[in-house]
């Protein structure tokens, strides 16, 4: 039976900064419209939060039962290495889906968006769906999209809509930036992966590109969050101070394009502070431009 530090390390802890830093620039953004309220904010973090770890569960259990985890280097995996039982791995997948659900309700019938039932539905869905089913879309290179869309774009301009009632050209530049961030993450942990992925017949985006490609997509979509900064300087200068980020992308950068596979596994956790350093320093920048 696995223990409580074994379930806390199967949540992944290193992936959770990409949950909390779309709802910072989110939040950010709906305080420069002048629509902050912090119990909302508050509300779609634990959404956010919850939603990463159910994912981050129910690939565990399905990577599992199909013995993709049975041998790989990296963080435990609570199904593949046979401290937990299956079964014990999709409940609590399901009980971390169930209770996002429960509390994006509430933020629903605050809003009064009834739309986003239909938003929320589809992140638990297509969470599954990543690695769960028959066909899971994580197997045919299809996971950095989804990441993407759910954890960048969908995640940020759905908190600041659930403040602002509107969206705004910052909330899309940080959406897409942080989304790009938290595809980088993905993408450091499947290059790490490829050689048991490509074993497994699980065709990551990693595996489509290669080693070599893999890694230098990982240097391009960090580049390009933070020069993305650079279309909102004309009217918000102070939107500069991301790039700040600079020399902490240095090191992983360089270990992501020269590392041995072994050596990749701080890469993850320098990439979610990435994100949120990203995210704190945009949003600062946010709420610096107000008034300016």
């Amino acid at each position: 039976m696995a223990t409580a530090a074994q379930w806390i390390q199967g949540a992944r802890p290193r992936t959770l900064p990409a949950a909390i830093a779309p709802v910072l620039i989110g939040t950010a953004a709906a305080y420069e419209l002048q629509s902050f309220h912090l119990f909302n904010a508050i509300l779609a973090a634990l959404v956010a939060l919850l939603l990463q770890i159910g994912v981050n569960y129910a690939n565990d259990y399905s990577d599992g039962i199909r013995g993709t985890d049975e041998e790989r280097v990296g963080p435990l995996r609570l199904v593949g290495s046979g401290v937990a039982k299956a079964q014990d791995v999709k409940w609590a997948a399901f009980g971390a889906f169930g209770l996002a659900m429960l509390v994006g309700l509430v933020l629903v019938l605050i809003t009064q968006a009834w739309w986003l039932i239909l938003v929320g539905l589809g992140c638990v869905l297509s969470a599954w769906g990543y690695t769960g089913g028959k066909n899971p879309y994580g197997y045919m290179g299809l996971g950095d999209v989804f990441v993407f869309v759910f954890f960048g774009l969908v995640a940020t301009l759905g908190t600041t809509y659930t403040q602002a009632g509107q969206v705004s050209l910052p909330a899309v530049i940080g959406a897409i930036g942080t989304g790009l961030i938290a595809c980088a993450l993905l993408m450091a942990n499947n290059v790490r992966d490829i050689p048991t992925d490509t074993i497994a017949g699980k065709k990551t985006l990693a595996v489509r590109l290669g080693d070599r490609h893999a890694r230098e997509s990982y240097v391009l979509m960090l580049a390009l969050a933070l020069l993305l900064v650079v279309v909102l300087a004309p009217t918000k200068p102070w939107m500069l101070i991301v790039l700040l980020l600079v020399p902490a992308c240095l090191t992983p950068a360089w270990l992501m394009v020269n590392g041995k596979r072994k050596n990749l596994i701080p890469v993850l956790k320098q990439t979610g502070l990435i994100n949120l350093g990203y995210s704190l320093l945009f949003s600062l920048g946010l709420v610096l431009s107000v008034g300016f």
